[in-house]
């Protein structure tokens, strides 16, 4: 595999170089002046931040934008072999390296390389655990898959030793990384165009676990089923985390504030804390358990930790409040799979509503039809469910999946259901038939953030 010389900058092109992911990476590169250049297919707030740090970003992949002064290209899994830019780069012979590799790489130039991983939260516990660093004044690089108000985007370039990210399963992008402190949160069944079965996903995640060297630390949720396999051969020590009890970390006394925010207390082997939280729902008290057990192994002070979390207010997409009108709050979640739906309803639950609408735009046709019922299930937690059509991102309709099949489901559950093609039917549904004091959600991972802006006049 290529190594890079972080000693002697060179030019590195990015294919899709607007992505979460690629943008933060592309802007370490550029801090640590390396010549820097890229595509995407258009331009957004993450593009212009780059440019204005001095990168040269293309919209639209073509093979012109290939030139023979680039040393290594880098590449994700949403880039197919007939893509131009790939194409190109094969035929001029120039390196390539994937968006994992690169990350990895860059891991080890820290003494303190931190991985979040799991089917579900990384982001918001990803945001937790930088939000303790920063309030301990660590200066750490950070590297979130969601915007953090508190550095203003999704990534911050530190000078200390701690390196903090999030770590995905998916195309086992994760086990290129090289951490010194790994959390899993939770192992379930996604990605399954990818993965086999949930064994497969579980083995990924056990040779993840692997990873870690001898006086490293893995966090991981105790409620994981079969956590044995998980952790039976890895070399380091481990603690759980979970609400049994029968945990390293545990939380009791659970309660909520009129905004569906937790209040817990936390026993652990370092004494108990009263947490207080400003993100609402039950997964969010798990979330929060695995950044304290970090901040307790990293030598944190544990008060300083815990004040920091009872200032943190989420990251963008999750659970994020956008604003009311007509009497009607506004609220955009991320989640895209069962048991998100799931933990953002119930938490939901708890926020002040009359009725609890959620407008669902599934992601991804493998999802869908692998989790049909699941959806459906979860789904039903709202009071009225609309449905847009599902959100491709890198698949094509082979398997003849539409929402339809999903709005069947909902509707033999007794539910009621909505199905719209287009976001201008359903903002006008929204406006004649939501009514003063109703919660409106609009969740999924693809652009359906667009149909309550659009309602707010953004």
């Amino acid at each position: 595999m290529y190594q890079i010389d972080f000693n002697k900058p060179c030019h590195v092109y990015f294919c899709g170089i607007g992505g979460i992911s690629m943008s933060g990476l592309a802007e370490i590169l550029l801090s640590r002046s390396f010549k820097i250049s890229g595509s995407d297919m258009k331009a957004s707030t993450l593009t212009e931040h780059l440019e204005n740090k001095g990168a040269k970003v293309f919209i639209g992949q073509k093979s012109d934008n290939i030139t023979p002064d680039i040393d290594l290209v880098v590449y994700t899994a949403a880039i197919s072999k007939d893509n131009p830019e790939w194409i190109a780069t094969e035929n001029l012979g120039i390196e390539k390296m994937s968006r994992a590799d690169l990350l990895g790489q860059i891991m080890r130039n820290f003494d303190l390389p931190v991985a979040i991983s799991g089917t579900h939260g990384k982001t918001t516990t990803t945001s937790m655990i930088s939000e303790i660093l920063l309030g301990a004044d660590t200066d750490p690089t950070l590297s979130i898959g969601g915007i953090l108000k508190s550095v203003g985007g999704n990534i911050r370039i530190g000078h200390s030793k701690y390196f903090v990210t999030e770590a995905c399963e998916y195309t086992n992008s994760f086990l290129s990384f090289f951490p010194k402190i790994s959390i899993i949160l939770n192992i379930e069944e996604d990605h399954m165009d990818f993965f086999k079965d949930i064994n497969d996903i579980r083995n990924s995640f056990t040779r993840f676990a692997n990873l870690l060297p001898e006086d490293g630390t893995l966090i991981i949720n105790g409620a994981i089923d079969k956590l044995e396999s998980v952790t039976a051969s890895i070399k380091c020590p481990y603690i759980t985390f979970g609400l049994t009890g029968k945990e390293d970390y545990y939380a009791s006394d659970i309660t909520y504030d009129e905004f569906a925010h937790p209040t817990y207390k936390l026993h652990s082997p370092k004494g108990e804390s009263l947490v207080s939280l400003k993100v609402p729902g039950l997964h969010n008290v798990t979330n929060s358990m695995a950044a304290i057990a970090f901040a307790d192994i990293a030598g944190l002070d544990r008060e300083s930790a815990v004040n920091n979390l009872a200032n943190f207010t989420g990251t963008d997409r999750r659970f994020e409040k956008k604003g009311e009108i007509g009497g009607v709050t506004i609220i955009d979640d991320y989640a895209h799979h069962p048991t998100e739906i799931k933990a953002t309803l119930m938490a939901a639950k708890n926020y002040p509503h009359k009725t609890l609408w959620c407008v669902f735009q599934p992601h991804t046709y493998t999802r869908t039809k692998a989790f049909l019922q699941d959806f459906a299930d979860a789904l039903s937690l709202a009071d009225k469910i609309i449905l847009a059509d599902i959100y491709a991102a890198r698949e094509k309709n082979t398997i003849g999946i539409t929402s339809l099949d999903l709005k069947k489901r909902i509707d033999a559950l007794g539910k009621e259901c909505y199905y719209f093609p287009t976001f201008d039917e359903i903002e006008n549904f929204l406006l004649e038939n939501c009514s003063q004091s109703d919660l409106l959600i609009t969740m999924g991972a693809g652009d359906i953030v667009k149909v309550g802006e659009s309602l707010l006049g953004e």
